[in-house]
């Protein structure tokens, strides 16, 4: 399946990124996946959004597959408002907290706009360090004069994110917000648009991930997967404060596969196909270099009988912060690595077991 333009896919990433979807918040992400799927998915009690695709093969019994991408994103909740108007909140998901302090952010439904407030370095003394303040310890300025007014505008349980709208940096290089795992959404529509023969596919765009894939979870029980493909975007950790062998994955080159991470460990066929699907079709690949996080191969690979599972993971630095980066190329070449995974599939059926 062919990209059809990088400017589509560009203006595709941007609109899903710049929607706001915290976990359990993921309403006006899955809108614009409707939108991209004209109708056609349905909506789980969790909140998952399911696409079913089914294209028989010769009277061979397809292929059952599952891609997941998760539509959330981490951010914020309000717990308490204060006296003096400010907002106290909760960290919803993996947030460093030295992203926090000055962070502007937008609260609610209405997207109002505030700032994590932390004082100036003015008024520390003279040759002092300053501490790194708990997130438990911060509150979100919203310029109201008092309680009375806050509460006209928000309430607890209100959700905050980011305040960052996705941009061009360079050359095909992007920067925004909530990139794992809109890169992964992306890639995931632009694969639903294609023709798999053999495949009976089920394209699952799963909610509350960052708290624990618990969308994916259900969403597998559901399907029961014998395949399962996770799509993500992962961690780079390719600058200059590390030696080489340290980065994780690299910008530009290509998309990731992960061998093993704390949820789950790949499966070996299904790593062989993809390596051999990009041989075959010139994409560029690599490895993910390192065991930590997970991601919904996890649930799916854990789900009733068990499914082979492996990740298909594009690139980007900052991950979990407030403006992460991605190479577009590399968003490219997902979709074609795993469409072509796809077919390869549908044409020789399940791999061997264990």
């Amino acid at each position: 399946m062919e990209v059809n333009g990088e400017e589509r896919l560009r203006a595709l990433t941007f609109r899903l990124c710049d929607a706001r979807g915290v976990s359990g918040d993921e309403a006006e992400v899955r809108s614009i996946l409707r939108q991209e799927l004209k109708g056609d998915a349905r909506t789980d009690t969790l909140g998952n959004l399911l696409v079913r695709r089914a294209d028989p093969a010769g009277g061979r019994e397809p292929v059952r597959v599952m891609l997941a991408a998760h539509q959330d994103e981490v951010g914020f909740m309000v717990t308490r408002i204060e006296k003096d108007g400010r907002l106290r909140f909760a960290v919803v998901g993996g947030i460093d907290p030295r992203v926090l302090p000055g962070l502007a952010v937008l609260v609610g439904g209405e997207g109002i706009p505030g700032v994590i407030g932390v004082g100036p370095p003015h008024l520390l003394e003279p040759g002092a360090t300053p501490s790194l303040p708990r997130a438990d310890d911060l509150l979100i300025d919203v310029g109201c004069s008092g309680c009375e007014e806050a509460e006209r505008w928000f309430k607890v349980g209100d959700y905050a994110t980011f305040a960052t709208r996705a941009r061009e940096l360079g050359s095909g290089v992007i920067m925004a917000k909530a990139l794992d795992d809109r890169a992964g959404c992306a890639v995931l529509l632009e694969v639903l648009r294609g023709e798999y023969p053999g495949v009976e596919l089920h394209g699952a765009f799963t909610v509350q991930e960052e708290l624990g894939l618990r969308g994916a979870r259900v969403a597998a029980h559901a399907i029961a997967p014998q395949v399962g493909l996770a799509l993500e975007g992962t961690i780079c950790a390719d600058g200059p404060t590390r030696e080489e062998q340290e980065w994780v994955t690299r910008l530009g080159a290509g998309p990731a596969l992960s061998l093993m991470d704390r949820t789950s460990i790949a499966n070996g066929a299904l790593l062989t196909m993809l390596q051999e699907v990009g041989r075959a079709g010139g994409i560029p690949l690599q490895l993910r270099r390192s065991a930590m996080g997970g991601n919904d191969a996890g649930a799916m690979s854990r789900a009733l009988e068990g499914a082979a599972t492996a990740s298909v993971s594009v690139p980007c630095r900052y991950l979990h912060g407030p403006a992460s980066v991605a190479s577009l190329a590399d968003i490219a070449a997902s979709i074609r690595l795993v469409a072509g995974f796809l077919r390869e599939l549908g044409r020789t059926g399940l791999p061997p077991r264990p």
